[in-house]
């Protein structure tokens, strides 16, 4: 069975002391030991710095090899300047491995490879090899049983009807940051091939709304107008509203501590807490449900966005602590402080919205046991950028949530469609 903890394991780097082999990172400077003056290049090539790092050959070794500005591991801040210095007067031509970087990169945006990040690239090929649209899943017996008047609880029909209304909001909010604020300000090509990804998959995911408010004749503007007139829906729309607007204006430009850290929280605030936070109350109840044989198409759906949302809070998080690696002196003790402030305000208003949805117990669960399973997501994210937990002990108390997200122990998806699958190759076409 895969576990919530092995689920993330082998996707997200957590802590730097894992023994997981992460990307190469920029080299930090230490307080507390001394400066080395040797740079390793490779396992059989060591050289000091003037010799190996500073050069303007593009196709020498040493340039071939850098990473993050500089393979040394304990640079003073001076060597790094130096070298950056080096990078940004380069001569134009072929892009190397050392001039990429995640934010504030000079290289050409165009040239896709060499690859820097390859978990990038990894993700973007698996994001389109778990591609579904929503009309292919059978909404059939959920119509059935939406219209019959004692097919559902009053507090079941809430529930649904309050996933839907959010969800069709948050979705857009995320596809909106991602073109409108990220995109631009990340500056490595193979994660912009992944945001490319994950912004259609918004789109899906926005489609798979409306395609199951459509199937069930619900009140269309009802439900897409809960986040103007719902106050547990509004307060969590208008939270990560507020970070897109940051970056909207069309004068921002990272590239000073400030701005960088600006950039930063925006990050946080979409992968951290809305995709990787608000979602999940409405998750595991859509999914309970499912679980019960009671509205199988809509939680099938979730079911698959949930998997697609799990990919991107992990996109995320890689390019959170990338960040962190590469300018490590961003993440200093106040911007420490103002992620984990954020993620536990996040945590808050999941809460709240978790008691206004579940005023009694339902579906197997309530709002207590809701709040304990969001403190458990809380830690997890906060450990995954290196932050201490909020709520020590807090424990995952729907296991079956880990099962559902393993999608092999389920169900082959494809065979679950209604209609035929082909890809462009096979397809055909009357003369």
């Amino acid at each position: 069975m895969l576990s919530w903890e092995d689920y993330y394991k082998d996707e997200a780097p957590v802590k730097k002391e894992e023994s997981k082999q992460p990307e190469p990172r920029v080299a930090e400077v230490t307080e507390t030991e001394p400066v080395k003056e040797q740079v390793v290049l490779t396992e059989e090539v060591s050289a000091p710095l003037d010799e190996a790092i500073v050069t303007e050959d593009m196709n020498s070794e040493a340039m071939q090899n850098l990473e993050n500005y500089t393979t040394m591991k304990e640079p003073t801040e001076a060597e790094l300047e130096k070298v950056r210095e080096r990078m940004a007067n380069a001569q134009e031509g072929r892009v190397q491995v050392g001039q990429k970087a995640m934010i504030n990169s000079k290289a050409d945006l165009n040239q896709l490879v060499p690859f820097k990040y390859k978990w990038a690239w990894e993700k973007y090929l698996d994001g389109t090899a778990n591609h579904w649209m929503p009309q292919e899943i059978n909404m059939t017996a959920d119509i059935a049983l939406w219209k019959s008047e004692d097919g559902l609880t009053e507090d079941e029909r809430t529930i649904v009807k309050r996933s839907l209304g959010f969800f069709s909001t948050a979705d857009s909010l995320v596809a909106n940051n991602i073109v409108l604020a990220v995109y631009k300000h990340i500056t490595n090509p193979e994660c912009r091939q992944y945001l490319l990804r994950q912004a259609f998959e918004e789109a899906i995911h926005t489609h798979a709304y409306q395609y199951c408010v459509e199937s069930l004749g619900m009140d269309e503007g009802e439900i897409f107008n809960m986040y103007r007139e719902v106050p547990c829906v509004e307060a969590k729309a208008a939270w990560g509203l507020k970070y897109t607007q940051a970056l909207e204006d069309p004068t921002f430009e990272t590239g000073t501590p400030e701005k960088d850290k600006e950039f930063l929280s925006n990050l946080i605030a979409y992968y951290c807490v809305l995709e990787g936070m608000f979602f999940y109350c409405g998750f595991s109840q859509i999914l309970s449900m499912g679980r019960r044989n009671k509205m199988t198409g809509v939680s099938e759906q979730f079911q698959y966005i949930m998997r697609d949302e799990s990919m991107h809070v992990n996109f995320g998080i890689d390019v959170i602590n990338s960040i962190i690696n590469e300018n490590p002196t961003l993440w200093d003790e106040g911007m420490r402080k103002r992620a984990s402030d954020m993620i536990v305000e996040g945590t808050q208003l999941e809460i709240d919205y978790a008691r206004d949805t579940m005023p009694r117990g339902v579906l197997g669960m309530n709002a207590k046991t809701m709040e304990e399973y969001l403190k458990y997501v809380c830690n997890r994210r906060l450990t995954q950028i290196n932050l201490p937990e909020a709520y020590p002990g807090a424990e995952n108390p729907f296991p079956w949530m880990s099962e559902i997200m393993d999608l092999r122990k389920e169900k082959n998806f494809f065979e679950t469609r209604v209609i035929e699958y082909q890809v462009g190759g096979s397809l055909k076409f009357d003369d």
